[in-house]
């Protein structure tokens, strides 16, 4: 699988998600926003995903899905869309096909430890199946607000 670059159609992906497959030739016709996070249930994650949430209806307004991947399992996305009330799917990756494709595995610093993981990151990808944005090293505070701003504009 290659990997995705700002201004190309995405490869077509499918994965398992709480809402079932997502195909994401299905996904062409509206604008979507993909956002990649380390882990159900830490602070920051949450944070990201509450903001996301609470922003949802206004990016359903300008016709965007929400998509939230993590390499957790679909049951933990459940439980943790029941936690914090999300309205959206979430993608369980934990082949890390998606991560791969979007290249957003990298090695941080854990408690003085080398750890592999997910680099937040957000993608918008626009009704016709083209990457128009990425967000890498996400910071979390306004960052929701920032895509849906970004959609926004697409929209106009």
């Amino acid at each position: 699988m290659t990997q995705i670059a700002t201004g190309r159609p995405l490869p077509a992906f499918t994965a398992s998600s709480t809402a079932g497959d997502i195909d994401s030739r299905t996904l062409h016709g509206r604008p979507f926003v993909l956002y990649f996070y380390p882990k159900d249930n830490t602070p920051g994650c949450t944070t990201e995903s509450q903001d996301f949430r609470d922003l949802y209806a206004q990016f359903q307004a300008a016709g965007c899905a929400v998509l939230g991947v993590s390499r957790d399992s679909l049951k933990s996305h459940e439980g943790f869309i029941e936690k914090q009330s999300l309205p959206f799917p979430l993608i369980s990756d934990p082949d890390e096909a998606l991560c791969t494709l979007f290249d957003v595995m990298k090695l941080k610093n854990m408690y003085g430890k080398q750890v592999r993981g997910i680099d937040r990151s957000t993608f918008l990808i626009d009704k016709d199946g083209v990457l128009v944005r990425e967000w890498r090293g996400v910071r979390v505070p306004d960052h929701a607000l920032e895509v849906l701003q970004t959609v926004q504009t697409l929209a106009a």
